[in-house]
């Protein structure tokens, strides 16, 4: 397997070209300026610089599944830009479990190892891919989708470039079962009883 090092110095040069991407893909608003001043209405270099990514550097792989984001939330400068970025660190045998991103589509780039990916269209179509070191996927907007590291030996690693600011996340587990949805009416919409949907709940509850 490649270096980490190695891995992240060619991710460095696909960040230009994704941002050429999403910015024809653009979801968000446009402005009628150069960018968005932050609250306070002074900016330098620093306020257009996010640093959150300097911990994948020479760093190790995760114990579980983890994302680290680069949106709104995290990095202000781009407000109004219409692009955001988020490294997909995946453990062996883990996954990204089923979810939406109800601004934006997401096009996700394969670092290193293999992923198995997939979404489902609005006529409950499935559409899915195994991807290798260097392959690209593109989830359309909206709909609901997934990735899983297969390799029960080595990590994978990937980016993922989105055509929002604040693309959004709504996780099918958590939504479902986190909420406080009533259990029976879970159970009547999964045909299942009430006893599969509480240890359900309870399983993801217990979850960090």
């Amino acid at each position: 397997m490649a270096s980490r090092t190695s891995t992240l110095r060619f991710f460095s040069l696909l960040i230009s070209s994704f941002a050429i991407v999403q910015m024809a893909m653009a979801g968000d608003p446009d402005i009628i300026s150069d960018f968005l001043l932050p609250a306070n209405g002074t900016v330098d270099a620093n306020f257009f610089t996010y640093t959150g990514f300097r911990v994948l550097v020479g760093g190790y792989p995760p114990s579980a599944f983890k994302v680290l984001k680069a949106t709104l939330a995290e990095f202000p400068a781009l407000n109004g830009q219409s692009v955001s970025y988020a490294v997909l660190e995946f453990p062996s045998s883990t996954t990204n479990p089923p979810h939406t991103h109800p601004r934006s589509a997401e096009l996700l780039f394969l670092i290193d190892g293999t992923l198995e990916v997939g979404f489902i269209d609005t006529k409950n179509n499935l559409f899915t891919q195994t991807l290798q070191a260097g392959d690209l996927f593109v989830f359309p907007k909206g709909l609901v989708h997934f990735q899983y590291n297969a390799d029960a030996q080595n990590p994978a690693l990937a980016v993922s470039a989105f055509g929002s600011a604040n693309a959004g996340t709504v996780s099918l587990p958590n939504t479902l079962f986190t909420t406080g949805i009533e259990d029976n009416v879970l159970a009547i919409s999964f045909k299942t009883d009430v006893a599969t949907i509480q240890k359900l709940k309870a399983g993801l509850a217990s979850k960090p």
